[in-house]
């Protein structure tokens, strides 16, 4: 009997910590929300005019008929090329408007193309144009351009808090191959852009509970990611 004692006490501590866990995620959700609302937060701004002009977004989606996904298409591509169009706005609508999964896809491909446009044009254009257009952001990565690093591309498109689209135009002047680019970035952000779509297509169905869960969920993994954000980018540079 005294042999199942450790057994049963780790047992214990480990429903303690799973309890522990998610009561944080918990409440990092609900802060999180509270925030928004308190703020009056853009994002929360867009799932509250979202869901009170449903049918505008509908009769404008009729206006657009079989071109609504190629308009949206074309938006996303846009809000890369001309960065300071927020991109959170655009993911939030292509959920709430197409559904998680079409929603999905279309910002993919949007974000995509408007990727690999924008990492063309730093290429043809060079270091000195890039960084007149984007002096800030240049001197926060421009060391991170300066290699060829896949797995670095594809953490600075994962995380939070990085300038993305940005990124795009400075990655062009890196030696890093087109398709090596367009690969890496597309994959580095889809888990935000499918987070975006499914809050958006939670919202538009009035699943309010599996939206705070979500949120939750993504607060409490993007948090720590944003936050040691420096961190990580340095711990993969002194790798590349």
């Amino acid at each position: 009997m005294t042999a199942n004692r450790p057994s049963r006490v780790k047992s214990g501590a480990g429903i303690r910590r799973f309890l522990m866990i998610g009561g944080v995620v918990s409440a990092l959700g609900l802060g999180f929300v509270a925030w928004l609302i308190v703020t009056d937060a853009p994002t929360y701004r867009v799932l509250a005019r979202l869901y009170e002009d449903k049918q505008q977004v509908r009769a404008m989606l009729d206006r657009w008929g079989g071109w609504a996904p190629i308009v949206f298409i074309g938006i996303q591509a846009m809000q890369v090329i001309i960065a300071p169009i927020p991109g959170d706005v655009t993911g939030l609508l292509g959920g709430f408007v197409f559904g998680q999964w079409p929603g999905f896809l279309y910002s993919t491909i949007g974000q995509t193309i408007g990727s690999l446009v924008a990492f063309w044009v730093g290429r043809r254009l060079g270091a000195t144009f890039v960084r007149e257009m984007a002096p800030r952001a240049w001197r926060r990565m421009s060391s991170l351009v300066e290699a060829e690093g896949a797995i670095l591309c594809f953490i600075v498109y994962l995380i939070p808090g990085l300038p993305k689209d940005l990124g795009c135009y400075l990655f062009g002047v890196s030696p890093m191959p087109f398709w090596v680019f367009a690969v890496v970035s597309t994959l580095g952000r889809m888990p935000g852009t499918w987070a975006l779509s499914a809050q958006g297509a939670k919202a538009a169905a009035g699943a309010y509970l599996e939206l705070l869960l979500l949120t939750a969920i993504l607060v409490a993994v993007a948090l720590p990611l944003y936050y040691y954000r420096p961190r990580i980018v340095s711990w993969f540079q002194r790798r590349g």
